[in-house]
């Protein structure tokens, strides 16, 4: 199979997931998108389903600030622009999102006091299956881009950091702000697991991104 027939297979694949995905999920999508359409904060941005719709309709933008970043550094002769530009753009785009939800203020703002819960696992039970699953997702695009874009993150353990201190950073404004939110240990352990999880799915670009330096030197060389 040549290259172009395998990025078409490729492509094709890609479109049915998407496709697949979005008839899974189509009923809770559109259980807030009337909320979303009428610019009500409360019941689309503050929500799982409505950050996932909003995602959803701006990727094309995100796809555009891609290929125009890519081709202005290809203008400028960078290697490797199409890959540092997407994986910038998915940082953002994949991650904005899921923050901004976790930093929404529930109903006791400002009068609720702050709570900490430190027991490890105790949490999860409460959590539920769309629970745990929105966590994995918080940090999900930081753990797949920011290894392909940045060669220093390109390791397991580096990722895992990366997940974790970002998520203690989001844990720690929660509770200094007072947004009726409980800032949990547990948070921590899954968005950093799916910040682990995602960036092995992408191993496979972020390893050759951080073997490039390595092979600089000896071409040098060998000129």
């Amino acid at each position: 199979m040549n290259h172009t027939l395998r990025t078409r297979v490729l492509l094709g694949l890609a479109v049915l997931g998407l496709a697949g995905a979005l008839f899974v999920v189509r009923g809770p999508l559109m259980m807030s998108a009337p909320r979303c359409v009428a610019g009500r904060w409360h019941g689309c941005l503050d929500t799982f389903n409505g950050v996932v719709l909003m995602t959803l309709v701006t990727l094309p933008l995100a796809v555009l600030v891609a290929w125009a970043l890519a081709r202005r550094r290809r203008a400028a002769g960078v290697p490797s622009a199409w890959r540092m530009s997407l994986a910038e753009v998915g940082i953002v785009h994949g991650t904005v999102p899921f923050v901004w939800m976790t930093m929404m203020p529930g109903g006791g703002a400002g009068i609720v006091p702050a709570r900490v819960s430190l027991v490890p696992l105790r949490d999860l039970v409460t959590m539920g299956p769309l629970g745990i699953g929105g966590n994995l997702l918080v940090f999900a695009a930081l753990g797949f881009f920011a290894p392909i874009r940045f060669a220093a993150l390109a390791s397991v353990p580096r990722i895992l950091a990366l997940g974790a201190g970002c998520s203690v950073l989001v844990e720690l404004a929660q509770y200094v702000l007072q947004l009726d939110r409980v800032s949990s240990v547990d948070d921590v352990l899954v968005n950093a697991t799916g910040a682990v999880l995602a960036g092995l799915a992408s191993r496979r670009w972020w390893r050759t991104t951080a073997e490039e330096p390595l092979h600089t030197p000896a071409i040098c060389r060998a000129a």
